[in-house]
């Protein structure tokens, strides 16, 4: 029988003294559970818009528009003392970052939990609903958190991600180490603490759009112009890229290369409104693509050259289908136990010892304990001629 979680007081926090009030009526709290509310979908540059936060006696939303940053909260989220409990914490941990500057510190994520645990739905509604009978509605799921005043209905939504976590975090943390994976987990997030906000500063995030690579370089150079401007007039309307136009109208307009206003509205999904209030720049865009000389259009960074290895894909090859047996026994995702980017890091490494294993990149303690000697072994076998692998680095082109 499911037994259900512990509720929590809530309170709507806009003030800064309301905060302050809140966070000393906490103090002495050894975990929180936390979660923030963006608004991607719907701006420019993401930032926090809510701030959910409980302990286990109570909850509270802090409004941090009219206050800026509670700093008192970032000092419990730096405070080693304290657990904070997140569901997939990565994206939360940036933002609070970027925002505030804090570098959170002593994480649990329930989403990482669930996953070691090799649960095949590891999404918050999805593990609420099996450890409690919970259902969580998802009315608002793509809310503009942005706007005010916010409704009951986004307040009580808002409220669901953090009332439960504690409660989801002491079932998971018992099954951890009732599975024997508890150093595993206590690994992983060690790996959260201070994790950062990275900008992509080289100026060439326009080439990671899909789609990009099909393109030829003279196409390349309008979608190019075409991404800057869109980019540009999202930035000055804080709209969601998407929003303004889609990548996919721009990677057809740069294929097509539209010189009339005609012919720009006939692409599809190419926005009436754009054409209406901003065709003559959107065909601007293409002209300066269409008169970028040959020597200067753009291309693709080189893919890193690595020295031609025979042996490689034979090596690959042993180690998947060890990482794919384990995988199996151990009823976890194969990428989860031991991702295809760092197979083919340590089959490049060739490690001969269980140092060298942990030395390759991004390669966990728990993951030697598990594959370690079985890896080893296999890399130290004879080579074989190796059989045809798709997705060699090695392969023509």
């Amino acid at each position: 029988m499911l037994e259900p979680p512990r509720e929590t007081s809530l309170v709507y926090l806009d003030s800064q003294a309301e905060v302050d009030r809140f966070l000393a009526a906490i103090t002495g709290t050894r975990e929180l559970a936390l979660d923030t509310e963006g608004a991607s979908f719907h701006r420019f540059v993401d930032r926090i818009y809510l701030l959910q936060l409980s302990t286990r006696e109570k909850s509270a939303i802090i409004d941090p528009l009219p206050i800026g940053s509670p700093a008192g909260l970032g000092r419990l989220l730096e405070d080693a003392h304290v657990e904070k409990v997140f569901h997939d914490a990565d994206y939360d941990l940036r933002l609070l970052h970027q925002d505030y500057g804090w570098q959170t510190v002593n994480i649990f994520d329930t989403r990482v939990a669930a996953q070691l645990l090799g649960l095949k739905a590891f999404g918050l509604a999805a593990l609420l609903e099996r450890y409690f009978g919970v259902k969580l509605d998802k009315k608002h799921q793509r809310a503009d958190w942005s706007l005010r005043p916010l409704t009951p209905g986004m307040l009580d939504y808002a409220a669901q991600d953090t009332r439960y976590l504690l409660d989801l975090r002491d079932r998971l943390k018992e099954e951890l180490h009732a599975t024997g994976r508890w150093s595993w987990a206590a690994e992983e997030f060690a790996r959260l603490d201070g994790t950062r906000w990275d900008d992509e500063s080289d100026g060439l995030a326009w080439m990671r759009i899909k789609g990009a690579r099909d393109l030829t370089r003279r196409e390349l150079a309008l979608f190019r112009e075409l991404v800057q401007w869109r980019d540009s007039v999202a930035k000055i309307l804080d709209r969601a890229t998407f929003r303004v136009v889609g990548n996919e109208a721009l990677l057809t307009a740069a294929h097509d290369a539209p010189r009339t206003r005609e012919a720009l509205a006939a692409i599809r999904g190419m926005p009436r409104g754009i054409v209406d209030s901003r065709a003559n720049d959107v065909l601007a865009a293409i002209e300066r693509g269409l008169a970028e000389p040959d020597a200067n259009l753009p291309r693709f960074p080189k893919a890193p050259r690595w020295e031609r290895d025979p042996d490689f894909d034979g090596r690959a090859a042993r180690l998947k289908a060890i990482r794919d047996a384990a995988a199996s026994r151990l009823s976890l995702d194969p990428g989860v136990l031991f991702s295809r980017e760092r197979l083919e890091a340590v089959a490049r490494a060739n490690p001969r010892t269980a140092d060298d294993l942990l030395r390759v990149n991004d390669v966990r303690r728990w993951q030697v304990d598990v594959l370690g000697a079985d890896f080893l072994n296999a890399l130290g076998e004879a080579p074989e001629a190796p059989a045809a692998v798709d997705d060699s680095p090695y392969r023509d082109g």
